[in-house]
């Protein structure tokens, strides 16, 4: 194969086939995970926690009832994955050469902040409507609002408050995580280590990145789950901010954090995988693993 050059575009559309595979067989591998966290956010009350929830609709509906909702999670997040890791690189790159080769060593945070956001934005919108088919399948409401363009995309904004936040810890900590280790745990630059060693340091900042994006984006998960299931005479017309404000309200301080622990173990487990499927994609086709080897940012 030839080799890729850094930031060119075959380098961007790899990344983005990268975030495919890595985002899209994660989380369908997750789903029962996932189905369980959002039956316990629309309903609390559902499981006794994920062991009995696990045993409970394996023993009522079988595999099968394991994975609702398992389609619409692979298309949207192999889709989500795609924006997120492709154009977190490319805006990453772009970002930089506006800032200048200093400054975004300077501000290397910054800019792994602002790049992922931008990313984010834009992946969201391609993983909206099938959020929004999954969350509805998962939790089995009776009659929701999910009609029409209109209504596939009525989570958007609090997908926004979840996914946005979400990425931009996930792929800053990161950065920064692998960074340290390879400053500070390990004693040779990662140039030195194999590309094994590489993909264990990739996971392990994976899982620790993943444990601070969970409850970072927690809340705004929960209110997903509940707008998304959402019947029509319950929304009663409300516009959309309504809405949202209204179950922020009904659910309080206490009952917004619903399901945390469930989804920690998901959200680190799944970012962990994440990073160590796509730092794997990219040392198959020639690439570094991502991060501990200073900023590219701004050089061709």
């Amino acid at each position: 194969m030839a080799k890729i050059e850094i930031n060119s575009e075959k380098y961007f559309v790899y990344c983005g086939v990268g975030g495919i595979l890595a985002c899209g067989n994660t989380h369908f591998m997750m789903t029962p995970i996932d189905m369980l966290k959002c039956r316990l956010q629309v309903n609390n009350k559902a499981y006794r926690g994920i062991v009995d929830g696990l045993y409970r609709v394996g023993r009522e509906q079988g595999v099968r009832g394991l994975f609702v909702g398992g389609l619409p999670t692979y298309i949207g997040y192999s889709l989500q994955g795609m924006g997120k890791y492709g154009f977190y690189e490319l805006f990453k790159y772009k970002y930089g050469e506006m800032a200048g080769a200093e400054n975004a060593r300077r501000y290397k945070t910054s800019l792994y902040l602002a790049a992922s956001a931008t990313a984010e934005f834009l992946a969201d919108i391609m993983l909206c409507p099938f959020e929004a088919i999954k969350v509805q399948r998962q939790t089995a409401a009776t009659e929701t609002t999910i009609t029409g363009f209109s209504g596939l995309y009525r989570g958007i904004v609090p997908l926004w408050f979840r996914q946005i936040p979400y990425t931009m810890v996930k792929f800053a900590s990161f950065e920064n995580i692998v960074e340290g280790i390879y400053t500070h745990a390990l004693s040779k630059p990662k140039e030195q280590y194999s590309k094994g060693a590489q993909l264990g340091v990739t996971f392990a900042a994976g899982y620790m990145a993943g444990i601070l994006c969970a409850i970072v984006s927690h809340p705004a998960d929960t209110v997903v789950s509940k707008l998304n299931n959402m019947s029509k005479a319950a929304a009663g017309g409300a516009s959309n901010m309504a809405l949202i404000g209204r179950i922020i309200t009904e659910l309080g301080p206490v009952r917004i954090w619903t399901g945390l622990g469930p989804r920690i173990f998901m959200i680190g487990t799944l970012t962990a995988a994440q990073w160590l499927i796509y730092d794997s994609f990219k040392v198959r086709t020639g690439l570094p693993t991502t991060g501990g080897d200073g900023s590219r940012a701004g050089k061709a």
